[in-house]
C-alpha cells in the first residue's frame, strides 16, 4: 500500500518515530508470554510526541514509559480497525512463540540423551556411561540435536565395529562409515568422540598427542597389522587341511598352546571345528591357558586366551567358533578393567559369563583376608549386584586365585566328552 493510498490513521502508525514501540512489542509478543504492559525507552522528544499522539494524550509521556497494552489496542483498533498483533505482523513481520520453542528444544535435548544414554552399545558397556555424561556436558554441537545425534550415531556405530578387522584407519572408516575415508582422520570432532570412549573403556587418559591417538587405535585394531594380531589358544583342534589344522592339531597333541594370527584365521575354509558344537572356555590371564595345559596336557579341553584386552584375532576367533556351533564361556578378573574386559567380550561375542557371578565373587573374597583395591568400578551387564558387591569389599580377586575352581570346571568338561 503506498504512501498515497493509507488512511490518516494508517499513516499515523507507519511513523517511524514509533518504530521502537513496535519492535518492543514485537519482541514481548514473541516471548510467548502473557503481555499487559510495555515498557520502553529512552525515547526522544520526537518519540514521545508519536507516543502522545497514537495514545490520545494531553502531554509528553516520560522518556521511559510503561503502556499498558489495552491502551494501545484501544488506539490501534480506533486508528484503523485491527489489533495490535495485526497492526506488528504487517509493520515488523510474523510474531514467534520462543517460550514454545524453547520448550521444543528442551524436550528435543532431553530426548537425544535419554536415547544416548539407552543406546544398545552403551547399555552393553556400562563403563561408556562416563563417555555419555562427558558428552552431555560438553552440550550440543553447533547448538543442534539433530546434528548431534548424527554425530554420535556414527561415533556408536564405530564403536560397535571395534576391534577392527585390522586394517588401516582410512580403510576402516570407509567401510564403517558409507565410504567416508576421512571421517576418522586426526582432529576430527567424530574421531576424537571415539577416542575418547575408547580412553573411558580402557580407563586411560585421553590421547593427547599423535603417538598416543594411534596406540589407543592399534589397541582397538585399527592400523594394526594381520601378523602382530595374534591369540593364544589351548587344546582348539582344526579338521582342516591347511597349514593352520596342522598348527592346531600338533600344539594340541603335545599338550602346548599354539599362537594363531590373524593372518592364518582370515585365511578362506582355513579353520574348522574338529569337534562338533564343543564347550569352549575363554580365560584373560594366559597364567590360566598355563595351568591348564600343565594338567591337562594333550587332553585339555578347547580354551582362549585374551591376554587381557581382546585383539581383532581374539574377537575374529571366538565369532568363528560361534559360528560353527561352539558355546562359549568367558571368566577374568574381578576388578574394574576386568569387569569392562568381561562386558566387553560378552557383546563382542555369543559368549556367556563363567564363574563371574555376585556368588562368585563373595565366595573368592571369603577365601581371601586381604587384597588390592578393584580400582573404577562399572556395570556388570550380565549381573547388576556384582559391581555394587565388589564395591562394599573393595577387594580385587585376580583369575590366578580362582584357578583351582576353574580347572575344576574343565575337568568335568572333560569327564562329559
Amino acid at each position: 500500500m503506498t504512501h498515497q493510498q493509507q488512511t490518516p490513521g494508517e499513516r499515523t502508525l507507519h511513523r517511524p518515530e514509533l518504530r521502537p514501540l513496535w519492535h518492543t512489542i514485537h519482541a514481548r509478543l514473541s516471548s510467548g508470554r502473557p503481555v499487559t504492559r510495555v515498557r520502553l525507552g529512552p525515547l526522544d522528544e520526537a518519540q514521545r510526541e508519536a507516543l502522545a499522539d497514537l495514545l490520545g494524550l494531553d502531554r509528553l509521556p516520560d522518556a521511559r514509559p510503561s503502556v499498558p497494552l489495552t491502551r494501545l489496542e484501544d488506539a490501534v483498533s480506533e486508528l484503523c480497525g485491527r489489533t495490535v498483533r495485526e497492526t506488528v505482523t504487517e509493520l515488523i513481520g510474523p510474531l514467534h512463540d520462543r517460550a514454545s520453542e524453547r520448550r521444543r528444544q528442551e524436550s528435543e535435548r532431553a530426548e537425544l540423551w535419554t536415547w544416548l544414554e539407552s543406546h544398545d552399545t552403551v547399555r552393553a558397556q556400562p563403563a561408556l556411561a562416563d563417555w555419555t555424561a562427558a558428552c552431555r556436558t560438553a552440550g550440543l554441537i553447533d547448538g543442534s540435536p539433530q546434528r548431534t545425534r548424527s554425530t554420535l550415531t556414527d561415533a556408536l556405530t564405530v564403536l560397535a565395529q571395534l576391534p577392527a578387522q585390522a586394517e588401516p584407519l582410512p580403510v576402516f572408516a570407509a567401510r564403517v562409515l558409507q565410504g567416508d575415508s576421512h571421517a576418522l582422520d586426526d582432529g576430527t570432532r567424530l574421531s576424537t568422540l571415539v577416542l575418547r570412549a575408547l580412553a573411558i573403556l580402557h580407563d586411560t587418559a585421553p590421547p593427547q598427542s599423535a603417538a598416543e591417538r594411534r596406540a589407543l587405535w592399534t589397541r582397538a585394531g585399527v592400523a594394526d597389522d594381520d601378523l602382530s594380531a595374534t591369540v593364544l589358544i589351548g587344546g582348539l583342534r582344526s579338521s582342516g587341511a591347511g597349514p593352520l589344522a596342522r598348527i592346531t592339531c600338533v600344539c594340541a597333541d603335545a599338550g602346548q598352546a599354539a599362537s594363531l594370527t590373524l593372518a592364518q584365521l582370515r585365511a578362506p575354509g582355513e579353520f574348522t571345528l574338529a569337534d562338533r558344537a564343543p564347550v569352549v572356555h575363554i580365560v584373560e590371564n594366559p597364567s590360566i591357558l598355563a595351568l591348564a595345559l600343565r594338567r591337562f596336557g594333550p587332553g585339555c579341553p578347547p580354551l582362549v586366551c585374551t591376554s587381557g584386552w581382546p585383539n581383532s584375532a581374539a574377537i575374529h576367533l571366538l565369532r568363528l567358533l560361534a559360528k560353527q556351533g561352539a558355546t562359549l564361556r568367558y571368566h577374568g578378573d574381578f576388578d574394574g578393567e576386568g569387569i569392562r574386559i568381561a562386558a566387553y567380550v560378552l557383546d563382542k561375542t555369543p559368549a556367556h559369563a563363567w564363574r563371574m557371578a555376585t556368588a562368585d565373587y563373595r565366595a573368592a573374597v571369603a577365601r581371601l583376608p586381604h587384597g588390592p583395591q578393584p580400582g573404577r568400578l562399572t556395570e556388570a551387564p550380565w549381573d547388576p549386584k556384582l559391581t555394587q558387591a565388589m564395591a562394599d569389599r573393595g577387594i580385587a580377586v585376580v583369575e590366578e586365585l580362582v584357578a583351582d575352581l576353574l580347572l575344576a570346571d574343565l575337568a568335568e568338561t572333560i569327564r562329559q566328552r
